[in-house]
């Protein structure tokens, strides 16, 4: 690939996002998840904010278009993001992010109900794919439905997956144009980020601050300035020079990059049923959303 620039940001986003749920995994571990939801949205929005004064873009975006984005901030970023945060304080990384890659297919299935998509054999195949892998991660695990805190963990991560497709599939239905991405963001992340925080101290038995640890608060920060900010910039940018549909094949590379790196970092296991089940609903999701332009060469300028 000749433009370096390109391949960067396809790397950024295929790692930084893979490292997603290892990085909330280590920052839970001593901080409560509402405030490294919290902190991690309203940092990012204050990043966005010194990039959009520096550049001299910083400006009101109209009532309907802050309703617009409010109801996206607290489907994808307050509920998704926070839910999912919320639920990785009793489950491992390598399941969330396994769990969490089925969100594809809830969105396929919104689509269906919503008439924005039609039900064909492939997907027929795919759905039964998915859902297939979903019995494995339980086949040795329903017992562990029995633990309240895990059950609570599984609850509250269904609801997150359910966040994220309702936050797609209501742009996808209102058509909604974006005329400054960045703008939009800023206010997406300041309001995620006030309300999670109000969350933090209202939810949290044990907000002592002395007993953050400085490997989780680094893991904060770096969701903050890389998996908020850095991702979503070099996921843009990739978006400028390839098509949606082949930047959209990271989301299977994320997943496997998630589920090794729980392995080797925080040494979880990974049994050879996960593997399958992992194996199973990749491979659903891919077919399911399968496009010939996926492998299609794409002319860079």
């Amino acid at each position: 690939m000749k433009d370096y620039k390109l391949t960067f940001a396809i790397l950024t986003v295929a790692i930084v996002w893979g490292t997603t749920f290892l990085s909330i995994r280590v920052a839970v571990e001593t901080i409560p998840a509402w405030f490294v939801a919290g902190i991690r949205q309203f940092l990012a929005g204050i990043i966005m904010l010194i990039i959009l004064l520096y550049r001299k873009q910083f400006s009101w975006i109209g009532w309907k278009n802050l309703g617009y984005q409010l109801i996206f901030s607290l489907l994808m970023l307050v509920i998704a993001n926070g839910l999912t945060t919320v639920a990785e304080e009793t489950m491992t990384s390598s399941l969330t992010s396994l769990i969490s890659a089925t969100s594809p297919i809830v969105v396929f299935l919104g689509s269906l109900a919503l008439g924005l998509q039609k039900f064909t054999l492939r997907a027929f195949i795919g759905l039964l794919m998915c859902f297939s892998g979903i019995v494995f991660i339980f086949w040795d695990g329903i017992k562990d439905l029995a633990n309240p805190e895990y059950r609570i963990g599984i609850v509250l991560l269904f609801t997150a997956i359910l966040g994220w497709a309702s936050g797609t599939l209501f742009t996808k239905k209102l058509k909604i144009q974006s005329k400054s991405i960045s703008l939009n963001l800023f206010y997406q992340f300041i309001f995620a980020g006030i309300l999670q925080l109000i969350f933090a101290f209202l939810f949290s038995e044990d907000y002592n601050f002395g007993n953050w640890s400085l490997k989780s608060f680094a893991a904060m920060l770096y969701l903050a300035l890389f998996g908020s900010v850095a991702a979503f910039f070099a996921y843009h940018y990739a978006l400028t020079k390839v098509s949606p549909v082949q930047v959209s094949i990271l989301a299977y590379v994320n997943t496997i990059i998630s589920i090794f790196l729980s392995w080797l970092l925080l040494k979880e296991e990974i049994s050879a049923k996960f593997i399958i089940a992992a194996v199973l609903i990749i491979f659903g999701v891919f077919v399911i959303n399968y496009n010939p332009q996926m492998f299609k060469k794409q002319r860079i300028e």
